[in-house]
């Protein structure tokens, strides 16, 4: 055996654990749709989807080209397509290009989303409407253009709906009703689906993040808010985005195999008090 591993007649164990991990954790020839792509959280995911080996193609209302330059400078394959996940006949005709183009979807990261900060009495009837149109329904159109798809085609395909600890918790001091209600009901969306689907093959499940210091988040927020926050995280600061990656390729690849209708929850803790 010895002599063997030292004539490179076969792998040594720290080989068979690298390709091993390669194979359960890569995505080579997968193609992976990623909604609200164009930045923040959505970019950072679409790149490291496309590391991993993925051809990755973003679906925006304004469109992405920064993050397919990103991809492309890196050595992966992506392209951006235009459409509002609100109206479902965009939509489809997006999901319609990316089947002529790519041939197939094995993965949908359902990120397009939107959030308002303001109390229930300032709150319009409207206002409300447009983030759980955004944030859930949205999302469900998502889930189901690609959920039928992946039935049709006998893909056996995973799809991970972007939540937030906010379906699970109350954010303070900051008022957000709408945003609060339209991820809980996402979560409860992604075990309906996982439940329905599980029958074909197809893993749904969703991601609940905490604070993540995106420039749109940092940036936009009063200075007040943050200050607030950073008490209530046991680790004592806000998430990088890139510590999303590996909880997504994890959903996103075969080492998630048993795992479906799961909610996971990346907060520092947060939600733990």
């Amino acid at each position: 055996m010895q002599y063997q591993e030292k004539a490179g007649l076969i792998k040594t164990k720290k080989e068979d654990e690298s390709m091993y991990l390669q194979d359960i954790f890569g995505l080579d020839g997968k193609v992976a749709v990623v909604t609200g792509g164009g930045r923040g959280i959505g970019q950072v995911i679409a790149c490291g989807l496309a590391k991993a080996g993925a051809e990755v193609v973003v679906i925006s209302r304004s469109g992405a080209e920064e993050t397919v330059r990103m991809i492309e400078k890196d050595g992966g394959k992506s392209y951006d397509l235009r459409a509002d996940v609100t109206d479902e006949p965009q939509v489809e005709q997006a999901l319609a290009s990316i089947l002529e183009r790519s041939g197939t979807i094995d993965i949908l990261f359902n990120n397009a989303g939107i959030c308002m900060h303001q109390s229930t009495m300032e709150a319009t009837v409207e206002e409300f409407r447009q983030v759980v149109d955004t944030n859930l329904t949205g999302e469900f159109i998502m889930a189901r253009a690609v959920g039928r798809i992946m039935i049709e085609r006998g893909i056996k395909g995973s799809i991970i709906n972007m939540a937030s600890m906010s379906g699970t918790i109350v954010n303070i001091p900051q008022w957000q009703c709408s945003y609060n209600a339209s991820k809980a009901g996402v979560i409860h969306l992604t075990k309906s689906l996982a439940v329905e689907w599980a029958q074909y093959g197809i893993r749904v499940n969703s991601l609940s993040p905490g604070y993540i210091a995106t420039p749109m988040s940092v940036d936009l927020s009063p200075q007040e808010l943050i200050d607030a926050w950073i008490p209530l995280m046991p680790l004592g600061r806000m998430g990088k985005p890139e510590e999303l990656i590996p909880p997504v390729l994890y959903l996103a690849s075969d080492a998630s195999g048993y795992t479906t209708g799961s909610d996971l929850i990346v907060d520092g803790a947060y939600s733990c008090q």
